[in-house]
C-alpha cells in the first residue's frame, strides 16, 4: 500500500513546537527530534487525523500534484522515525 492510501496521525508522544521555518516535532518516547522545515508539511501533519488517507488530507491541505512526491517522501521518513504512526480506519 502506498503512503497516500494510508491512514496516519501525529504519533501521541510526539509534540509540535511552531517555528518561523515550519515546526520542531518532539518524540517524548524516543526522545528524537525532528525539524519539519516547511509549514506546509506541518499543515499536512497536523490534518491527518481529520482525513480518512494521507491523500485525502493532501488534497485538503491544496497540495499540487508537482509537490506530492516530496510530501510522501517526507511522510515516509516521519513515519521512519515514529513521529507518525498508523491508525485504524
Amino acid at each position: 500500500m502506498s503512503v497516500v492510501e494510508r491512514s496516519l496521525e501525529l504519533h501521541p508522544q510526539v509534540a509540535l513546537r511552531p517555528e518561523p521555518f515550519g515546526a520542531l516535532a518532539y518524540h517524548y518516547g524516543t526522545r528524537r527530534l525532528v525539524f519539519l522545515k516547511h509549514n506546509d508539511v506541518v499543515r499536512v501533519v497536523t490534518v491527518l487525523a481529520d482525513h480518512d488517507t494521507v491523500g485525502h488530507a493532501l488534497d485538503a491541505c491544496q497540495i499540487a500534484d508537482d509537490r506530492r512526491p516530496s510530501f510522501e517522501s517526507a511522510i515516509v521518513a516521519l513515519l521512519n522515525s515514529e513521529m507518525l504512526r498508523d491508525r485504524p480506519r
